[in-house]
C-alpha cells in the first residue's frame, strides 16, 4: 500500500526556515520522481518542486527558487524540502506526490500525480 507522510509544517516569522518530511512507505522513492506541491486558501494546488527517482534532478518553480531545496534519503525512503527566507506567501497545505510511473520529473499538474499524502500546514507570520 503506498504512502507518504508529511511533517515538519508549523508557524515561522518570515525570514525563518522549515525543514519539511515526506515519508514514503510501499514503494522505493529510488526508482520514482517525487514532487512537492502547495495550497494556499482560495487557491489552486501548485507543484512548486520534483526530484528524480536517482536524485541527480531537481527542479523548483520560480518563486522558490533560491529559497528551497528538495532532496532525498533513500535508505530512509524520505523527501525533504528545505525552506528558507520564508515569506507570508508561503502560508499554505504542503504536500507530496508520486504518480509512480516514472523517474523523471516533468509533470507539473496536480491530475498527473496519483498517490499524495495527507500535507502539513505550513504558516508565515509577517
Amino acid at each position: 500500500q503506498v504512502q507518504f507522510v508529511e511533517s515538519g509544517g508549523g508557524l515561522v516569522q518570515a525570514g525563518g526556515s522549515l525543514r519539511l518530511s515526506c515519508a514514503a512507505s510501499g514503494f522505493f522513492l529510488q526508482y520514482y520522481a517525487i514532487g512537492w506541491f502547495r495550497q494556499a486558501p482560495g487557491k489552486e494546488r501548485e507543484k512548486i518542486s520534483c526530484i528524480s527517482g536517482s536524485g541527480s534532478s531537481t527542479d523548483y518553480t520560480d518563486s522558490v527558487k533560491g529559497r528551497f531545496t528538495i532532496s532525498k534519503d533513500n535508505a530512509r525512503n524520505t523527501v525533504y524540502l528545505q525552506m528558507n527566507s520564508l515569506k507570508p506567501d508561503d502560508t499554505a497545505v504542503y504536500f507530496c506526490a508520486a504518480n509512480l510511473m516514472r523517474s523523471s520529473c516533468g509533470l507539473d499538474y496536480e491530475h498527473e500525480y496519483s498517490y499524495w499524502g495527507q500535507g502539513t500546514q505550513v504558516t508565515v507570520a509577517s
